[in-house]
Parts: C-alpha cells; structure tokens; sequence
C-alpha cells in the first residue's frame, strides 16, 4: 500500500504545466474568480493589467483528477503530487526541482538557484548572489523598481537580473543588448559599467607594448642597414 501510495504521488510529475512552471495543478485567481496554471499565466491575460497575488490564492484544481480543493502539496482526491517543490506561503508549485527553488523570508517570496548561493542585501531589499556581498553598491530597493531597458518590474521577474558597479539593476538579457550596441553607462546615472581605471592601465600597456615593438623593428632595421653598406670600386690607378 505504501509503495502504490508513493507511485501515486510521483504520476505524471514534469506531465503537466506551462511556459513558466511544470506543475499538475492549475490556481483559481481570488481577483476575478477564473483558472490559470500560473499567476503569470493569469498577468498575461488580464486585458485591465490587473496582477494576481500569489499569497491571496485559496483553492486549486488537481490536473490530474480535475478537482478543486484548498491549497495543498498533496490531492485530496487521488493523491498525486501537485508539485514536488510546495511553498504554503507563496501558494507555489513546481516538478523542476533541479532550479534549486528556496523560500526568502526577507524577500517574502520564492527564488531559485540554490538557498546557499544566494544572500538578501537589508538595504537593496533582494537576494544577491554570494559573490557579490560586500562587493556592490548599495542603492535602497534597488531591485524594487523597472529595468530600465525593458521597463518590467525587477523584483520577482523570472529573467536573471544584473547588479552594475553604480548599485542600479537591469535584466542581464538587456545588458547585454545595450553593449551590443556600444552603451558603456548605466541608463539610469550615466556611471561607466565598467572599472575605467582598470581599462585605462590595460591600454596604457598595451600603448607601450605597441611602441616598444615599433622602435624594436626600427632599431633592427637601421643595424641591418649598417651591416651591409654597398661596395663602391674605385678608379684603377696606373
């Protein structure tokens, strides 16, 4: 009986889901009353731009059974599990546990990669990767505003964030997009992205690397010519 139990539980894991979260159950908005798998799956919809609030969520629908039922990991119905990652919190579900998801208390919601590799900076209001504590600029919740290249909202975005030397965030994605197109500052202060110290010693050794190679050749070449100066015969004399 255990073993059918636990067989039932794991059936169909990674089966169900959408773009965002594989998961086999679907979440009844409490703002409007209809069914979504996901709250970006109902933010997508909405013609009004209203947001679901993931804590506000009371009821889901097992997509295994096709019932409905108060937040649970587990159906009431036929035991499947809804989600093998389960937050009663965040009211959130998801089969891919190989992201590593882990509830942020500070935060107050869910993030993923790892519980370990990550910190919550008090003063920017997110959770940081580790190598960057006590190693970026503190700006108060920076997280908690638009990227400044695409506009969407920072903090719970399911896109990787960068931190720039100057504290300000954006998607790493639209990092990159901006360098593609030769914008070396941050779009919000105008700061180098980059340590212009550290750029400018590199090119003034790469300055004097080129000069030395350059008086090198030419110094080689004026000892060539020394080397083989042309024989001229003189007049025979009688």
């Amino acid at each position: 009986m255990e073993h059918d139990a636990e067989a039932r539980r794991g059936f169909a894991r990674m089966g169900f889901g959408c773009k965002h979260y594989r998961r086999r159950c679907r979440i009844r908005a409490p703002c409007c009353g209809d069914v979504f798998h996901c709250r970006h799956c109902h933010n997508e919809s909405t013609k009004d731009g209203h947001e679901l609030d993931r804590h506000a969520v009371q009821s889901v629908i097992c997509l295994v059974c096709d019932t409905e039922q108060e937040v649970a990991q587990v159906c009431c119905n036929c035991g499947v599990c809804m989600g093998e990652y389960f937050c009663r919190t965040c009211k959130f579900f998801d089969d891919d546990v190989d992201k590593e998801h882990y509830h942020c208390k500070d935060c107050g919601i869910c993030r993923v990669g790892g519980r370990e590799n990550f910190f919550h900076c008090q003063k920017c209001g997110s959770c940081y990767s580790t190598t960057l504590r006590e190693k970026h600029c503190c700006i108060e919740n920076s997280m908690k505003n638009n990227c400044p290249i695409c506009y969407e909202y920072l903090f719970d975005s399911l896109r990787e964030t960068s931190v720039l030397r100057c504290g300000h965030t954006m998607h790493l994605q639209c990092f990159h997009e901006m360098l593609k197109h030769d914008k070396f500052s941050c779009p919000i202060c105008s700061t180098s992205i980059f340590d212009m110290d550290k750029f400018l010693r590199a090119l003034d050794a790469e300055v004097r690397r080129s000069l030395s190679k350059v008086l090198s050749v030419k110094l080689l070449k004026k000892k060539k010519s020394s080397q083989h100066v042309p024989w001229t015969r003189g007049k025979n004399r009688l």
